[in-house]
């Protein structure tokens, strides 16, 4: 196995890892972002065709590089995905792709970073970018459902052609759930079945939306934070994923003639059973249930970077009884914006200036740097030719 000796390694090139990088080129640090995909941006050109982003375009750039796109657009996830690959050739910033992590330890003073191509970082910091609540959450008796029941998990899903002709029922009644289900609406019957998750009171691309969502940003960013006594009260249902419909309303789904239906309890005779003691006559299922952790490939002390919840037992992303070792990107890390596009900058540049003054101090135990080892410090550039927006 190759093994490369690098001072820190950033884990996923999404919005999180990106950011982080782009702080990390300008304190001259040396780094590499490590993605999965075959393409920066593949993560977004993975799911379903018609998806849209809830945020205007005005607050969907990364530091350093607003989004090209008109302001009060809602980006494709294409064009989205596109906007990333273009701020990583931008900042130029050293991104590997087709390098997924499958394992990150720690030996000798030492991370040791995995990936599935045989390749082997050691570094003195790792910045965690990549969510690892990504096993899509399915419920065990989805497999008693009868073999003729189509059934996929949200994270599968792309367009209505994949499903057989018929009724859906879409088991989980959040954001994705109410999109998809409109989307299904076209051309199936379609039940929705969980509870109503409630709703932000104003269309997102009306014109009250551009005086409210400002306001409704900076309130993420600076007013839900974990040192207010608001955002404390608030950090644990956004953990538990609790969050009102943004762009789907209620009488929009009415309007399409998506029926409301009770949760989904279990399978009785191959077919869906309802908390009401309603079996529903479908031909299709679509899990949109959320996702579990997967922190198999962390083989790190649990007592060290998780709390008792299983979340990374984290201060603004530093996981303090785990020397160099930082997450950027999470759910409510610090503020409600902080897994939000505009939220994840703030928290990298929190995380890099922690990481930096941590490689200077060991630089200064270590004694001088060699020469060459810092990299030239980014300054501001053109906007890149060719993403595409609308």
């Amino acid at each position: 196995m190759d093994t490369q000796r690098i001072e820190t390694v950033v884990i996923g090139g999404g919005q999180a890892g990106l950011a982080t990088g782009y702080h990390l080129a300008r304190t001259g640090r040396p780094f590499v972002i490590l993605d999965a995909g075959e393409r920066i941006g593949d993560a977004w050109r993975g799911r379903w065709d018609s998806l849209r982003l809830f945020s205007p375009a005005r607050f969907d750039g990364l530091p350093g590089l607003p989004y090209p796109g008109p302001a009060w657009s809602f980006p494709t996830r294409d064009e989205f995905a596109d906007y990333l690959q273009a701020y990583a050739a931008w900042a130029e910033l050293p991104v590997r792709t087709g390098a997924a992590v499958r394992r990150v330890s720690y030996t000798n003073g030492r991370y040791v970073v995995e990936t599935a191509g045989d390749l082997r970082y050691e570094a003195d910091n790792v910045v965690v970018a990549a969510g690892y609540d990504r096993l899509p959450k399915i419920p065990a008796y989805a497999g008693q459902l009868a073999p003729g029941i189509t059934q996929l998990h949200a994270v599968d899903y792309r367009n209505p052609d994949q499903l057989r002709d018929g009724p859906v029922l879409i088991v989980g009644a959040g954001n994705s759930g109410a999109d998809i289900a409109l989307e299904l609406a076209r051309t199936h019957t379609v039940l929705l079945s969980g509870p109503h998750p409630g709703q932000i009171p104003w269309r997102i691309e009306s014109r009250k939306a551009r005086f409210l969502t400002p306001a409704l940003f900076f309130l993420f960013r600076h007013l839900l934070t974990v040192r207010t006594p608001i955002g404390r009260k608030v950090r644990p249902k956004v953990l538990a994923h609790s969050a009102p419909l943004i762009r789907v309303k209620s009488s929009d789904l009415k309007a399409a003639g998506v029926r409301r239906v009770a949760r989904t309890t279990g399978v009785r005779d191959g077919r869906p059973v309802l908390a009401d003691g309603t079996v529903p006559e479908v031909t299709n299922v679509l899990w949109c249930t959320g996702f579990r952790p997967d922190t198999s490939w962390i083989d790190l002390p649990d007592a060290e970077v998780f709390d008792v919840d299983g979340e990374p037992a984290q201060r603004r992303g530093v996981v303090e009884s785990q020397p160099g070792l930082y997450f950027v990107g999470r759910l409510f890390q610090y503020a409600m914006a902080s897994s939000m596009i505009q939220g994840v900058g703030r928290d990298a540049e929190f995380v890099v200036r922690h990481l930096a003054a941590r490689s200077v101090a060991a630089s200064v135990e270590d004694g001088p740097a060699a020469p060459g080892s810092r990299r030239p410090e980014i300054v501001n550039r053109p906007g890149p030719e060719g993403v595409s927006h609308r």
